[in-house]
């Protein structure tokens, strides 16, 4: 039985190239593509300039992987997050998060995660699969046509590791880069990793210009591999130089992110060691308490360790932002998005 390709996750070319291998004008494929990612159709019978011959051609060679709304919740800050149904009953969320002047849009890259850090409820959930194109995708248009608004940003900071699924994740980018789609430019794209070096290299490679944001959360090897256990394949200094080489080649600053959780990363010491290991990087470090998750057994730092901490890493000379927390009241901040935790 041939498998249908999954529509919503093809590139404009690779459907014109579709349309030559079934006999169609080429043209058709521009069409399709604007009705898919332009117009956020999901249904062959929406798509009312197209024949209905080669609709029901399409119909045997694809599919338009279905994101079903199953649930929202919306926070006391405005935040609010999308629970979705993929076709065989998986379930994903993603999370719309509103500025005075802008939204940005948290999607999801996988159903669970297989790294398992610490201070992850999605971790808790073991891998269960890979998202498809159309679903990452999907997320964003879902969230454009069924909301009425136009994210500024969006960041591959949800469910799963971005970098576990990469082609898919590469896919997404340019789908949503695309002025006949959403023409999001990558430079309003963030791609957050816990850090598969081999992974950083290739985004190297490519000269992307998307903001790489590493989960980092501890300064020294010891101590971030009992937090995240990839460290023991991937240690500090190796991470490192993987994100100066793509420093190197891209231009863009990379983003560390810490999450600070009390009496384990958040010290002084803690502190003056992060500043000695990033003192000569091209790096901007946004701090945040960690999030609480279910069954965890931790805390997020105190408001008065947070500003120690900051005051540390200023006096350093490192920029440095504080991030707060957003959504946490709806288990939609980082570190929280887990759906069985979700329907409990």
């Amino acid at each position: 039985m041939e498998i249908r390709q999954d529509l919503r996750g093809m590139k404009k070319e690779e459907i014109v190239n579709l349309m030559e291998e079934i006999k169609e004008p080429s043209f058709r494929g521009e069409q399709v593509f604007q009705w898919i990612q332009g117009r956020g159709v999901s249904k062959w019978e929406q798509m009312h300039n197209l024949p209905q011959g080669l609709k029901e051609k399409l119909a045997t060679r694809t599919f338009i992987p279905p994101l079903k709304p199953d649930r929202e919740w919306e926070g006391q800050d405005g935040t609010r997050k999308f629970l979705f149904e993929l076709f065989d009953g998986e379930k994903i969320e993603s999370v719309l998060l509103k500025h005075p002047d802008h939204y940005t849009l948290c999607i999801s890259t996988q159903v669970g995660c297989r790294f398992n850090c610490l201070f992850c409820a999605t971790g808790k959930m073991g891998l269960k699969r890979n998202l498809m194109a159309g679903e990452i995708t999907g997320q964003v248009l879902e969230v454009v046509f069924r909301e009425k608004i136009k994210p500024r940003n969006v960041v591959f900071m949800g469910m799963g590791e971005p970098l576990d699924n990469l082609e898919a994740v590469l896919k997404t980018i340019y789908l949503l880069g695309d002025q006949q789609g959403q023409n999001i430019g990558q430079r309003r794209i963030t791609i957050s990793t816990c850090g598969l070096i081999p992974e950083i290299n290739r985004l190297a490679a490519l000269e992307l210009q998307c903001v790489l944001a590493i989960s980092l959360n501890a300064p020294a090897d010891d101590l971030r591999s009992k937090l995240m256990p990839i460290n023991r394949t991937y240690p500090l200094e190796e991470l490192l130089r993987a994100c100066q080489n793509y420093f190197t080649t891209s231009g863009r600053r990379i983003s560390f992110e810490y999450a600070l959780i009390k009496g384990i990363n958040d010290t002084p010491d803690h502190a003056h060691h992060l500043a000695a290991l990033l003192g000569k990087f091209p790096a901007h470090i946004n701090l945040l308490p960690a999030n609480p998750i279910q069954h965890a057994g931790f805390e997020g730092a105190g408001e008065e360790t947070l500003k120690r901490f900051l005051s540390i890493l200023e006096a350093s000379g490192l920029p440095v932002t504080v991030r707060r927390s957003r959504g946490q009241d709806i288990q939609a901040a980082c570190g929280q998005l887990n759906p069985l935790e979700g329907e409990d």
